[in-house]
């Protein structure tokens, strides 16, 4: 496996998504649609940015853009954010726009002693192109 933290050339975004992804757990749009159908117990998490989630998201789905995962997981941090802070026995499922930054925040919350992380596989922009419901904000 290639370390990361000391490689030996330099390393680029897909680097690192193809190292959370060789440790994590993936999840097709239409398997995550049966959980929520099925009303399971799970933190759906969206790792993308406010002005992405305003555009569209899965309905339910608690913002937490990827910049501040670590943070908001840590309930050692004031503004620790605790729907996720408190899930660490909970099942979580992240997305992101294709499930790259959805998937290194799997791994960090992994890292972080979650237990049942799940990513979705091919993220938000798969979720719409299989024709799964969507909701959208209102803009202004």
């Amino acid at each position: 496996m290639y370390n990361l933290f000391k490689p030996e050339q330099p390393v680029g975004l897909m680097d690192f998504v193809r190292a959370a992804k060789s440790c994590i757990t993936e999840i097709t749009p239409a398997e995550l649609k049966a959980k929520l159908d099925a009303k399971e117990n799970l933190l759906l998490v969206d790792v993308r940015e406010p002005t992405e989630f305003e555009h569209g998201h899965i309905g339910g789905a608690h913002l937490v853009p990827r910049g501040i995962i670590e943070a908001a997981a840590d309930t050692s941090y004031p503004k620790h954010y605790p729907p996720l802070a408190t899930a660490r026995d909970q099942q979580i499922v992240l997305y992101c726009a294709t499930s790259g930054r959805s998937a290194m925040a799997a791994a960090v919350l992994q890292m972080m002693g979650f237990k049942k992380v799940l990513n979705l596989a091919g993220g938000y922009t798969r979720w719409e192109a299989e024709g799964l419901p969507q909701t959208r904000d209102a803009q202004y």
